[in-house]
């Protein structure tokens, strides 16, 4: 079951219907994900960074994933960048 439709303009745009835009929590400026999946696309919002990311960003890239409390990772991160030398 459709829950909108969008016309396809002659420059390839089209406009996300309002219902569309409120389900997926996007305005001016918001990235999109096309996917293709079996004989469908599905559209989403896209995220801005990954777990992976982030953990790398938060713990180091070359540190084994563990359960090390998020706020401690923090903390040291912030301490290192921080740092007066």
């Amino acid at each position: 079951m459709a829950i909108a439709q969008s016309k396809l303009t002659a420059q390839g745009q089209i406009s996300i219907p309002a219902e569309v835009r409120k389900k997926l929590g996007v305005g001016p400026g918001s990235v999109l994900e096309w996917e293709e999946r079996d004989a469908e696309i599905v559209v989403r919002r896209a995220g801005k960074h990954t777990s992976s990311q982030v953990y790398a960003v938060l713990f180091g890239a070359d540190r084994p994933v563990t359960t090390v409390p998020v706020k401690q990772g923090i903390r040291e991160y912030v301490r290192k960048k921080h740092a007066r030398r």
